[in-house]
């Protein structure tokens, strides 16, 4: 299968968005805010021409970058719960290589040049987001992870992870180690599972952001 036939429209499809946001969320328990995070060597030094929210590939390439196609979603919610619209999410990552878009990273010479490496969001009326981007890997230090920037006015308001629920790198890494709070570390754990109804093995991971903020802000 071509994944990159839908690149403009796969947000607008009303069966991909409905799987993708009907998971079970925050509402079923106590709000957590998500905990901060350090935003690491590697944001972007030179932010690439193409920043939208599909990661696979960059502006009107036919070649898809390496790796297992993943669907990350979610809202940013006020510490009531509230949608914040507007908000600018961002996410960089390495590549399936363990590069990152960045001229400081070790292994420059084995970067993905198909692969984005960093994309943008801004939330709709219901506070919700959407990437398409591949499952994080592990890189010499660190578990898998993907990395989260919430602004909004030109105000950043959360730098934070995302970890893959269950790997076992997380217990040997020092950043997730560091989150004593088990309520925390389950605030930024969330599952990379098999998509409902996809057809090519495609990967879905919800990851709500809890800010301390208020919608009006």
């Amino acid at each position: 299968m071509n994944i990159i036939v839908n690149r403009r429209s796969f947000l607008r499809n009303a069966a991909w968005t409905a799987a993708l946001f009907s998971t079970p969320g925050l509402f079923a328990e106590q709000l957590t805010r998500t905990p901060a995070q350090t935003e690491g060597p590697f944001y972007p030094n030179h932010l690439p021409l193409d920043t939208d929210n599909d990661l696979l590939v960059i502006n009107e390439g036919v070649t898809p970058a390496v790796g297992d196609v993943t669907y990350v979603s979610g809202r940013i919610l006020d510490s009531r719960g509230e949608p914040i619209r507007g908000a600018l999410v961002e996410i960089w990552q390495c590549d399936n290589n363990g590069a990152y878009l960045h001229t400081g990273t070790s292994n420059a010479n084995k970067r993905d040049k198909n692969f984005q490496g960093f994309g943008r969001f801004i939330t709709g009326s219901s506070g919700e987001y959407l990437f398409r981007t591949i499952k994080p890997l592990p890189y010499p230090g660190r578990t898998p992870h993907i990395h989260y920037k919430a602004k909004r006015a030109g105000k950043e308001l959360l730098t934070t992870q995302c970890y893959i629920k269950g790997h076992p790198g997380n217990e040997k890494d020092g950043i997730w180690r560091n989150m004593k709070d088990e309520k925390q570390r389950e605030a930024v754990t969330v599952d990379f599972a098999p998509l409902k109804g996809a057809k090519a093995g495609e990967l879905a991971a919800k990851f709500d952001i809890v800010l301390g903020v208020t919608p009006e802000a």
